[in-house]
């Protein structure tokens, strides 16, 4: 989607590679332990008779703690499968993209864990995630070049 729909590269332009490794680490990495750290902020984060302070613990510690873990493990696996400098490309991208993290999935999450079942809280990150997604690939595709201007994506 990123390379299609935000970046317009064309078929012949696509980087087959490049929607490999994202698929490798949403199939891999990111929904095994999305599924895993929901089932523990269900069981962990309880505050009884607080339910609304519950979920704003929860989305506390989903945006301290994974989010950050997260965008962490993703740029730095990006970096090795691309065969690049993994502490370059976290020093060029990780902070812009932590602080664009926490001007969408704080709303998101706050409506996950007050509306959604557990059973359905991946499926509704997942459903976000292809939007998020388009954004963390068309940043990580930038390059590691921590002297550059910043690039954004293109207003659609």
């Amino acid at each position: 989607m990123a390379q299609q729909l935000v970046e317009k590269k064309g078929w012949g332009n696509h980087e087959l590679a490049r929607t490999g490794r994202m698929a490798l680490y949403g199939g891999c990495v990111f929904g095994p332990a999305a599924t895993l750290w929901f089932g523990f902020l269900q069981r962990a984060v309880r505050l009884p008779g607080r339910p609304n302070l519950e979920i704003v613990a929860r989305v506390a510690a989903d945006q301290c703690i994974m989010a950050s873990t997260n965008l962490f493990v993703f740029l730095s696996t990006m970096a090795v499968l691309e065969g690049t400098d993994p502490k370059k490309k976290l020093e060029s991208t990780y902070f812009n993209a932590l602080k664009k993290n926490w001007m969408v999935w704080p709303a998101v999450q706050l409506v996950n864990f007050k509306f959604v079942p557990l059973e359905h809280r991946v499926l509704v990150v997942n459903i976000v995630s292809l939007g998020w997604n388009c954004y963390l690939s068309f940043l990580n595709s930038q390059g590691s070049n921590p002297q550059a201007e910043p690039v954004y994506p293109p207003d659609v």
